[in-house]
């Protein structure tokens, strides 16, 4: 019969400063999270970008002149892949810490040893896998109606992951400020959305007027859809060194504003 005194308590795996053991579990249960609901979060914006596809195919068909010499239909494939990947990436993070605060759960993850840059981390990590799993899945289905060129891959892994990245960051300070779900379809809809379709998914940036333009430079969405779409078709509208510095220096501002936001447990701990 074994004493009280031989029983011990798991200490949890920490190297350094950082504890690895409970990031990795906050990350695989964030994974877990939108894998338990694959077809709502992974099949469903998949066969959305595919319809759209389909659609713009058969009602223009070969009305629809090349774009900077390309075909159409390779011109739209990747915007709208990344087009998806950028919402389902928002939609996971901004979801996750809404959903924990409304059910009042979201003391599961305060609670256990994990601090807010590992808290940060892991929640980030968990949006950035829903997008490349989104993105993923997308080029493999989208490949039996179009035949795509991957010139450079650099650039599709660098703009797939970083805008990835940048939209589960929004999502999450988006998710943090959230009080109720009308403040997160607010963001969605007035924000994400807009910005998404005007960030030249359906068409050339360089056909748009001058007034226009001004907008669309300083519009992220740009930047990470147009990098995306020249690692496949090896052509830009815009700067792709501006491009990765912006998207580079966006994402770490994001990052220590949503670290900020999880040390002080604004509108998480009350």
């Amino acid at each position: 019969m074994q004493k009280d005194s031989d029983f011990h308590w798991r200490e949890p795996k920490i190297s350094g400063n950082i504890n690895w053991y409970g990031l990795w579990t906050l990350y695989k249960k964030e994974v877990n999270r939108f894998f338990k609901i694959f077809f709502q979060t992974v099949a469903a914006p998949i066969a959305t970008s595919l319809l759209f596809m389909i659609i713009f195919t058969v009602a223009l068909g070969d009305l629809r002149p090349d774009i900077n010499g390309i075909p159409f239909i390779k011109f739209l494939a990747p915007g709208l892949i990344m087009m998806s990947v950028l919402q389902q990436a928002f939609a996971h993070t901004s979801s996750s810490l809404l959903i924990s605060k409304i059910q009042g759960n979201i003391v599961d993850i305060l609670m256990p040893p994990i601090s807010a840059n590992e808290l940060n981390i892991a929640l980030a990590m968990g949006g950035v896998t829903r997008g490349v799993v989104v993105a993923a899945g997308a080029i493999f289905c989208m490949n039996f109606f179009v035949n795509f060129d991957f010139l450079h891959i650099w650039a599709i892994i660098f703009f797939g992951i970083s805008g990835s990245l940048l939209l589960a960051l929004i999502g999450m300070i988006t998710g943090i400020w959230s009080e109720k779900f009308d403040h997160l379809g607010t963001i969605t809809n007035f924000i994400i959305v807009p910005l998404s379709f005007l960030s030249g998914t359906f068409y050339s940036v360089k056909r748009m007027p001058d007034a226009a333009l001004v907008l669309i430079e300083y519009n992220p969405f740009f930047y990470v859809i147009d990098g995306f779409r020249y690692g496949f078709i090896g052509i830009s509208d815009g700067s792709l060194l501006f491009g990765v510095i912006f998207i580079s220096l966006l994402n770490f501002l994001l990052f220590l504003l949503s670290f900020f936001l999880f040390r002080s447990g604004w509108r998480l701990k009350n």
